[in-house]
Order: C-alpha cells, then structure tokens, then sequence
C-alpha cells in the first residue's frame, strides 16, 4: 500500500465520525491557539525594545558605579540596577567598616579607570533633581527630570531638531514629547531654538533657583523618552551649580556615577572594560543592561502564559487517546479484515498513527489561523487605544520560523499520544477481530 493511499485512508477514517474528531481538534486548537498568541505578543514587545534600543545608539558608552556602596544602596532601595548584576544572595551581615552609603568617585579613580584598555575616556556626571520646567513668556508650570547626556555618539530618535552638543557652551535641552504644546507653542518644530527656564530647589537656602537653557530638539515618542529630556554638560553644570550653592563645599562636587566613552562598542572591548573596571571596585552598565531587566520581565509572563497552552495541549493528548482507542474499538472488525487481505501490522498502525498526526496538524493549523484573526484585531485595538502613544509599537508579530516549530511540535505530542492505540491496533490477533461482534 502506497504512503499516499495510506495518508488518504487515514484522513478519511478520521472523520467517520465527526463530531468526536471536531471535539478532539477543538481540544488540541486552544492549546495552540494560546501557546501562538503568546509567542506572537512576546516577539511584537521584544522586536519594539529591541527597535527602541537601536534607536538609541550609543553602544560605544557605559555607564560606571561603585560596585559596593552604590549598588548596595541601590539593592537596598530596591533599584533595578542591583538587579542586573545577579548579586541576589540573601541578606548580608553588618560590617562597620562599610558603608551602604553611595560612595563618590575620586580623581584616582578616575586616573585608574582611564588605564583600562578600551576606554577612550571617561568623565563624572552629576544627577541634579528638577523642580519643573517653564516658557520665558509663560507662567505654566510643568514638571520634568533631566539628564546630562553621555556623549556625542549618543542618538535618540528625534520628531524635531537635534540631540544637545556636549563641548557647546551654549546651555541646551531636548524635550520629551508633548512639552511643546503644553508650554504654548503650536508645533514640536516651533519650539526648537526658544528658550525656557528650569527650577531647581536649592539645597542650601531650600529656595528655587531658574537656569536658562535653548531647546534645540523635541525627542521623538517612545519608551526612551518616557525618562525625561536631555541636558548637554553645560546645562547639567549649571542646575548642578543652582542646586548647590552655598552647601559646605565638602557636600559639593561629589560624582556617584560616570560615563565612560569606548574605542568600540564590540562584545570583547565591553567585556574587556567590565572586567577592568571590576577589578578596581567598580560595575560597568551599557544601554542593552538596563533593558535586559524590562526584556526579561516579559520573557518571564510569556513563559507562564505558554505553561497554560502547553496545559491545555496535555488536556488534548488524553482527548486524542480516547479518541482513537474508541476508533481501535470500532472498527476491530475492519481491522481483523486488513490483516486477512495480507496488511501488515506496520501499516495498520501507521494509519492510527497518522490519524493522530492529522488530529495535531488540523488542531495546530485552526489556532494558527484563528491566532491570526485575532492578531489583527488586537493591533488595530491596541494601535487606537493603549499604543498609540507609542508609535511603531506592533504588540502581535507572528514570527514564521517559530509557527513551524510549533506546528511540528504538536504533531509529535499527537503522534505520541496516538502510539499506544496504533500499537493496540496493530497487534489486535485477526481471527479474534473477525469474531468481535
């Protein structure tokens, strides 16, 4: 009997009875239908972070902290940066002798850190806490946080103007979206080249003190410039200045963090530099670190959600079974048969097991379709509703290669679930199968 003929009669067997076949399907579809859907959703937010992080640029920087004081008070604050390190052992036993205190970087250390092979250089930066941010013409006030940007290499994708230039002495901003409308300006483009005045609280007299500042870009929206705008040294040095004068010059002046510009953004020159920067007390973080954390967050919840199909695929395979020890049970005559015309045991069960396969392949095929369906429906949802403050953002992305895999999977756990009855039918003795009423 041909392999053909074979897949044919076993197609046909399959449907003899057809609302037991279509249950079986129905059984096997929900289970694929989650474990697609959820892969799907996986790969759109990955595909979007990764998108983001390119974006950026800026592979060739690292940002430098204290790998005891600082990230112990992070860890202890419950920032994410401990998080990044795996450094999640427990509970750690008092030590006077050190601090959990941020610890500030020296000029040795940055002499030390300058030696590394693979840094080009470094330089600290000072974090200056915003009050909020106004129009020279307008009275509104709007909150905001701004950051000193790493270094020239730095992009961000932008809807208006440029990213600030690091060696300007000119004090310029990049604003997030929306800052322009909302300080009176019809366009991101008709804000760019005017000037606003940022508040900070002075830290000495606990009075806000403003620094003006040119904007010279509007940042285009996305996860990346939910953090806030970005200042250029001269900018930052000067809210840093308003944030501190008149403090004791011993709490002034003092860096916790810094940026380390590379002579390449490759794996072994970042390696290299961790490993550098490690051994003199330190913990080097680039762009792809700090998504990591986000990118795992989501890996995990897709796992838990592929547990439930793979859940509901187990519930299929008890169905498949029944389904066709009922179809071994039914047709025992018809196969007492085959066996006398001269069919091999082999054969008989390749047909059960080929059943079993068609069962997979049908269950597999309608979830691929229907996840489709509801693909499309979910991003045009999704695009009009919670998304579309982040354009470019496609939550289902059906990935071809992994519908494959998926498909093939699950015709093979329907092929081993329909083992034992095809091996039940192919051993079942002729004469005792003619006989059976």
């Amino acid at each position: 009997m041909k392999f053909t003929d074979i897949v044919f009669t076993a197609n046909q067997n399959l449907w003899r009875n057809k609302l037991r076949s279509v249950l079986t399907i129905l059984a096997v579809f929900i289970g694929a239908f989650t474990i697609v859907m959820t892969s799907a959703i996986n790969t759109g937010v990955n595909q979007y972070i990764d998108k983001q992080l390119a974006s950026v640029g800026g592979d060739d920087t690292i940002q430098i902290i204290s790998a005891e004081g600082g990230l112990a008070s992070m860890m202890s604050m419950g920032g994410g940066t401990g998080r990044l390190t795996g450094n999640l052992d427990g509970p750690t036993e008092y030590n006077p002798d050190k601090s959990l205190s941020l610890a500030p970087i020296t000029d040795e250390d940055l002499a030390k850190m300058r030696q590394i092979f693979g840094i080009r250089s470094v330089d600290v930066y000072f974090d200056v806490t915003t009050e909020y941010i106004r129009g020279v013409e307008n009275d509104k006030k709007f909150n905001i946080s701004v950051s000193e940007i790493p270094a020239d290499s730095y992009k961000i994708d932008m809807i208006a103007g440029r990213l600030p230039t690091t060696d300007a002495s000119q004090r310029q901003i990049a604003l997030p979206p929306d800052y322009a409308t909302a300080l009176g300006y019809y366009s991101d483009k008709a804000i760019v080249g005017e000037k606003v005045k940022i508040g900070v609280k002075n830290q000495a007299s606990d009075k806000i003190k403003e620094v003006e500042a040119v904007v010279v870009g509007v940042q285009n929206r996305s996860i990346i410039s939910m953090s806030g705008a970005w200042a250029n040294p001269s900018l930052n040095d000067a809210l840093y200045e308003a944030l501190t004068a008149g403090m004791p010059e011993q709490y002034r002046n003092k860096a916790f963090a810094a940026i380390a510009v590379l002579l390449d953004d490759d794996e072994d020159t970042i390696a290299n530099v961790k490993a550098g920067l490690e051994e003199i007390g330190f913990i080097g973080l680039t762009n792809e670190d700090g998504i990591a954390m986000l990118k795992a967050f989501f890996d995990a919840i897709t796992t838990v959600l592929i547990m439930f199909g793979v859940i509901a695929l187990l519930a299929a395979v008890i169905g498949i079974i029944n389904t066709l020890f009922m179809a071994v049970q039914e047709r025992t005559r018809e196969i007492g048969i085959m066996k006398a015309v001269g069919m091999a045991p082999s054969s008989i069960k390749v047909i059960f097991s080929l059943e079993a396969i068609l069962l997979g392949f049908w269950g597999s095929l309608v979830g691929i379709v229907v996840a489709f369906i509801a693909g499309y429906v979910a991003n045009m949802a999704a695009a009009e509703t919670f998304l579309a403050s982040l354009p470019g953002f496609t939550l289902v992305i059906f990935d071809p290669f992994n519908l494959v895999i998926f498909v093939l999977l699950i015709m093979l756990v329907a092929f081993l679930a329909g083992a034992l009855p095809a091996r039940r039918a192919s051993r079942l003795d002729p004469i005792d199968a003619l006989r059976y009423e």
